[in-house]
């Protein structure tokens, strides 16, 4: 009995080990081998250049054929070193040079993200009402006198967390050149009251007669919605959605990979009085942003702080917009059309003599290594071009849109969970309750 119960017993803890042994092998198999990346097709680059490379093979066939029966068509050994050591220090530079791109992307997203957080962080806790005569007396700055409730700055501050967070959505839609604010992902991210009533999907006119009644009625439905958003006085937001003058052509795809899209132009006529200038949204986000930190000021809610806490908060917008003009240099400057030509060029040259000077010696077996070569050197310029322009949403570029959704939740939180300047002694809301 003793026997029995001990091989239930080691029966049982074999089965109960077996689940976690499963998962285990399927998420760290890639540690101990690398066949899981050997043959895995999704994410690769052979999509991309299975077309190119079977061609070279079909030639390199042709070749071997005609070889085989009687035909001369061999050359000498000694054009494959000379075009193999150009080809080389080509492909190299050009991969550099595109995950160069790609890296400096990546790295002023990131700083992008680190200025929001900071910006989030310092517009919760510093901006607070001004201090009374009865607070202590090491306390400074007693002379501005505020009338705002702390529910009603609580609002403001609220406001100018989620215009960080929208800055941040718009430089992506900015970056693929995605005009206009009827994309999803800006739903519960741009305050309401930054919205023009029209692009909530009313119908406005734009002649200039009735452009000024849209005004009055957009400021007339502004103040019917909140009282406390300090929007009232903000010039016409039209220009910020519009597409600039200089887009005379347009793509309904995304423009910066319109060049591998395959899509057509097509004509935008603008209105005649819509065409006075253009401004991009994340431009319009961070203009409203400094005018709200200066309206904070001047309304003595950064007293607590002083004039450095504010220009702290000045210079990481400042900074938000540094970062996207980076980001616009390396989407609006491609690398030179003439110098990926050049590329291909001597690749193709290359891979189309190899096969001419190994057929002599090889045979048949010229053809199978033909292919590894085309595959090897193809697929080196195929990444290159993929990762060249960083901010589209193929799955070799930056996942923009993850970044965006993490930091969406990281400002929900923070306005959830996490307690302003002067409330609460220490400590965070976890929301589960006291212990």
């Amino acid at each position: 009995m003793a026997t029995s119960h001990t091989n239930k017993t080691s029966a049982s803890s074999a089965l109960a080990i077996l689940p976690t042994l499963r998962p285990l092998k399927r998420r760290h198999l890639r540690k101990y081998s690398w066949l899981p990346d050997v043959f895995r097709i999704k994410g690769s680059i052979i999509s991309r250049i299975i077309g190119p490379v079977s061609t070279v093979t079909l030639f390199a066939s042709a070749v071997v054929y005609a070889n085989q029966r009687g035909y001369s068509t061999s050359l000498t050994n000694g054009i494959v070193p000379l075009l193999s050591v150009v080809v080389g220090l080509i492909l190299v530079f050009r991969n550099g040079t595109s995950y160069d791109r790609y890296w400096e992307g990546r790295k002023c997203f990131g700083t992008l993200t680190s200025n929001v957080r900071n910006l989030s962080r310092l517009v919760w806790i510093q901006v607070a009402l001004p201090p009374t005569d009865e607070q202590p007396l090491h306390v400074k700055g007693k002379t501005p006198v505020s009338n705002l409730t702390p529910q009603q700055l609580t609002r403001r501050k609220i406001e100018i967390l989620r215009l960080s967070l929208s800055y941040v959505f718009a430089v992506k839609h900015y970056l693929r050149g995605e005009d206009g604010m009827q994309f999803e992902d800006y739903r519960g991210v741009i305050p309401t009251s930054f919205i023009r009533p029209d692009e909530r999907g009313y119908n406005t006119t734009t002649t200039p007669n009735s452009y000024a009644a849209t005004k009055n009625n957009s400021v007339a439905n502004l103040s019917g919605t909140s009282t406390d958003t300090l929007n009232l006085n903000r010039s016409d937001a039209t220009k910020r959605v519009r597409p600039k003058r200089s887009k005379h052509t347009l793509t309904p795809a995304t423009p910066l990979l319109s060049g591998t899209s395959g899509t057509t132009n097509r004509t935008v006529e603008f209105h005649p009085f819509a065409d006075e200038a253009s401004l991009p949204l994340p431009l319009a986000i961070a203009h409203e942003i400094t005018r709200l930190l200066f309206t904070f000021r001047r309304d003595g809610l950064l007293e607590t702080v002083g004039p450095a806490g504010a220009n702290a908060m000045t210079g990481l917008v400042q900074s938000m917009v540094d970062q996207m003009t980076s980001m616009e240099r390396v989407a609006n400057t491609p690398i030179p059309v003439s110098y990926g030509i050049h590329l291909k060029q001597c690749v193709t040259l290359y891979l189309f003599a190899l096969p001419l000077t190994l057929v002599k010696e090889l045979g048949w077996a010229a053809v199978p290594l033909v292919t590894v070569v085309a595959f090897t050197f193809m697929g080196i310029e195929g990444i290159a071009d993929e990762i060249e322009m960083p901010f589209g949403s193929d799955p070799g570029d930056l996942p923009l849109d993850r970044y965006c959704h993490d930091l969406k939740e990281e400002i929900e939180y923070i306005i959830e969970r996490l307690p302003e300047g002067g409330v609460g002694g220490h400590g965070y809301d976890d929301g589960e309750g006291d212990d």
